[in-house]
């Protein structure tokens, strides 16, 4: 059956450290990545969902595997390899409700990625395919990877969602812009926080208002910039829209992108107009704020609207 969303990338085991590690607090063990939270997301919401990837051949590798699979997820077009190990990554709450991320994912399965381990899954037909910045930054095969099958999907008549996902311990904005600016005229939808956004547009434009047109002119259906507490916009030719966040408890911001990109993609796979893409994308990213961990704290579909009751209601 052919998927809806096709996303790949790396996903990751993940530690959770309840203290910070010197303290040796005790750590709770899931799995990360940004375009499979994406995905759980999505699936969540009732979408035909593939992800395509490496693992390693270890036991990290069988729990990313096993926990994407339980979450409604299609792997079959994902591959498991012995040449790397399944990355890791930790977070650790540090001061306050500042986290602390730190990676190993160096030589890792994920990094190992080549544009031929997506021939199939890139054969499916998806609607759309979502991609990251992430993966552009692990290396050249997967950063080849990214690039082709951007131009692939492009050509194939699918939307091509990229979110720019930027990582300043895996690559620096100089670097980010050198790859992710030719990416655009097969772009799509682009996400992006409002300091994401310089490292899409050109160089050139020196204003949100600028890199948004420049953007739209190089193709770009629509802008959608991320603004944290401060809510969210979405820009297409002839029309803006901006949100406010939505106020939730603050339990974990980790992964609210992510959780923003789903509700968005969703709106868009039910052929919802621009307002109403971005006020569910709001709606799934404040899920993942008021809940621990990247993805768990997610809605299925009839959830959706959980959020709109009056705070500290009781649902019977």
């Amino acid at each position: 059956m052919t998927p809806d969303v096709l996303a790949f990338g790396e996903t990751m085991a993940a530690l959770r450290a309840d203290d910070p590690l010197f303290l040796g607090g005790s750590l709770k063990l899931s799995v990360a990545g940004a375009e499979s939270n994406v995905a759980i997301g999505l699936a969540r919401l009732g979408h035909r969902v593939c992800w395509a990837g490496l693992t390693g051949a270890d036991e990290f590798g069988r729990l990313v595997r096993r926990t994407l699979r339980a979450e409604g997820v299609d792997i079959s077009y994902s591959g498991v390899t012995d040449r790397g190990p399944t990355g890791l990554v930790v977070f650790e709450p540090r001061v306050a409700d500042l986290v602390r991320v730190s990676y190993y994912r160096t030589g890792s399965a994920g990094s190992l990625l080549t544009i031929r381990d997506l021939e199939v899954a890139l054969a499916t037909g998806a609607r759309i395919v979502h991609l990251t910045g992430v993966t552009t930054a692990l290396g050249e095969g997967p950063r080849h990877a990214v690039e082709s099958a951007a131009r692939r999907a492009s050509e194939a008549g699918a939307l091509v969602c990229l979110d720019v996902n930027h990582r300043s311990r895996l690559w620096s904005r100089g670097a980010a812009a050198e790859v992710l600016r030719p990416l655009m005229p097969h772009v799509d939808i682009l996400v992006a926080s409002d300091d994401e956004l310089p490292l899409a547009a050109p160089a050139s434009a020196a204003t949100e208002g600028e890199r948004v047109t420049a953007l739209l002119d190089q193709g770009v259906r629509e802008v959608v910039v991320k603004r944290g507490a401060a809510g969210a916009a979405a820009f297409a030719p002839g029309r803006a829209v901006s949100l406010p966040a939505v106020a939730v408890p603050v339990r974990d911001t980790v992964g609210a992108g992510d959780g923003f990109v789903a509700g968005y993609l969703s709106a868009v796979l039910d052929g919802e107009p621009l307002e109403a893409r971005l006020d569910r994308a709001v709606y799934t990213g404040a899920f993942a704020v008021a809940s621990r961990g990247d993805w768990e704290g997610l809605p299925a579909r009839h959830e959706i609207d959980l959020l709109r009751a009056d705070p500290g209601s009781t649902l019977r």
